[in-house]
C-alpha cells in the first residue's frame, strides 16, 4: 500500500500540539477535547481532528484526548524520542545562542561538537563544549555519528561546508545562513531565513487593517 503522504503545514503544527500538550502535563490536565484543545492553540477543533488522523486519531469521540499519551505520541512522529547527535558550525552570537539554548538537550538533541575557522578560537569552551578548528571536521562527523549540522556562517561559506559535511555523511541541515543550498535529494535541509520571518511580521503589521 502506498505510504501516505503529510502536507507540510500538518508537519508545522505538530510541534505546536507538542509543545501545548506539554503544558498542559506541566499543569496536571490529564484529557483534554479537540474543542478545549482549539481554544487553547487557536486552531478550529475539526482541523485538529483532521491533523491527528492522519497519524491515527489518538482519541475517543466523547471522551476526548489523553494528554500524556497523545504528547508522548506525537514527541514519536517528530523523532525526538530518541537522541540525535548535532553540531554547530560557526561559533559567533547565533552559534552561542543555540549552544546555550538548554531545551535542545530535553528534546534530545545533543550537541557534540563546536566549529569555526578563527584560531583565536581554538580550544577555548562554551558550556563546556570545546571549539574545534575546521580541519578537523570531517573525522569528527564521522566518529560521532553526527545526523544534524547546523550552518551559523556567513552565506560565502555556507554552500562549500554545506558541500562538505554532506560529503561526510550528514543527512540534515539546519541552515542559519541567507542563502539556498544546492545538495543531493537525500540531504534535508531546514532554511531559517531570520529576515525573512522579520518581513512577513512587518507584511502583517502593514496590512492589519
Amino acid at each position: 500500500m502506498e505510504e501516505k503522504k503529510i502536507s507540510s503545514a500538518v508537519i508545522r503544527r505538530l510541534p505546536r500540539y507538542y509543545r501545548y500538550l506539554g503544558e498542559l502535563m506541566e499543569t496536571g490536565v490529564q484529557r483534554i477535547s479537540s474543542k478545549e484543545l482549539s481554544a487553547r492553540m487557536k486552531v478550529t477543533a475539526s482541523q485538529i481532528r483532521q491533523d491527528l488522523n492522519n497519524f491515527g486519531g489518538f482519541g475517543q469521540q466523547g471522551y476526548g484526548y489523553n494528554v500524556q499519551y497523545l504528547y508522548e505520541e506525537i514527541g514519536k512522529i517528530l523523532g525526538i524520542d530518541r537522541e540525535h547527535n548535532m553540531l554547530i558550525i560557526g561559533a559567533g552570537n547565533l552559534g552561542k545562542a543555540i549552544i546555550n539554548y538548554s531545551d535542545f538537550e530535553k528534546r534530545g538533541f545533543i550537541i557534540k561538537g563546536i566549529f569555526d575557522n578563527n584560531p583565536k578560537l581554538k580550544e577555548t569552551k562554551i558550556r563546556d563544549i570545546e571549539v574545534r578548528m575546521m580541519d578537523e571536521l570531517t573525522d569528527f562527523i564521522r566518529e560521532n555519528a553526527i545526523e544534524i549540522v547546523a550552518l551559523t556562517i556567513p552565506k560565502e561559506a555556507a554552500k562549500q561546508i554545506a558541500r562538505v559535511v554532506a560529503d561526510a555523511g550528514v543527512k540534515a541541515i539546519w541552515n542559519f545562513a541567507h542563502t539556498d543550498l544546492n545538495l543531493p535529494d537525500d540531504v534535508i535541509v531546514e532554511n531559517v531565513h531570520l529576515s525573512e520571518s522579520l518581513m512577513r511580521l512587518s507584511y502583517t503589521i502593514a496590512n492589519r487593517n
